[in-house]
């Protein structure tokens, strides 16, 4: 099952800030997508432990992790916030350049991005996202699939993201543009 669209018609940056606060939506393309209700206990524990992992192998240095709800602007060219149609918000990601960081949170694409499948959002995810971080440039893209316990990781390579690598959660994987940052699946409670 897919997300729910808000309605049909074209929504900007600003409309998604004058919205209240009770139901969280993300755009894409000025499309409005409520976002799933509350994740599931392993959602969670996976989304804490990752952070865990990456913040403490990037303490110290310039690129810097951060967790959901966050709110990430993409942009089709330079236009202005308030006419920005696509607003993200990532379960895990990383920006390398503090540029991009603002009080409303990041402006552009993030360097590497981690999303966790759940069951009503895991098409969204494989199917919509992907395309999105492809065109926006997100370097590295992080597929986990709790149930299966695969990982799966998309890179990009000259603007389109290669053949994706398909891996158990067991051992350690690295990200590929952060190397000093391993992730030890092994951490990971259920």
């Amino acid at each position: 099952m897919g997300l729910p669209q808000l309605k049909t018609e074209h929504y900007t940056y600003a409309d998604y800030c004058s919205w209240p606060d009770d139901t969280r939506y993300e755009l894409i393309d000025g499309v409005a997508y409520a976002m799933a209700p509350a994740p599931a206990r392993i959602h969670q524990s996976l989304v804490l432990e990752l952070v865990r992992q990456v913040a403490t192998a990037l303490q110290g240095k310039p690129c810097q992790p951060f967790v959901a709800p966050l709110d990430v602007r993409l942009f089709h060219a330079d236009e202005a916030d308030d006419k920005v149609d696509t607003v993200v918000q990532p379960d895990v990601l990383v920006v390398c350049d503090e540029a991009k960081l603002d009080e409303r949170g990041v402006r552009g694409a993030p360097d590497w991005v981690a999303e966790v499948l759940s069951p009503s959002s895991a098409k969204h995810d494989l199917i919509v996202k992907l395309a999105l971080y492809e065109r926006a440039g997100v370097r590295e893209y992080w597929l986990l699939h709790p149930t299966d316990r695969l990982v799966t990781v998309y890179r990009l390579i000259d603007g389109r993201y290669g053949r994706p690598e398909i891996s158990e959660m067991t051992g350690t994987l690295s990200i590929g543009i952060l190397p000093e940052v391993t992730i030890d699946w092994s951490l990971f409670q259920n």
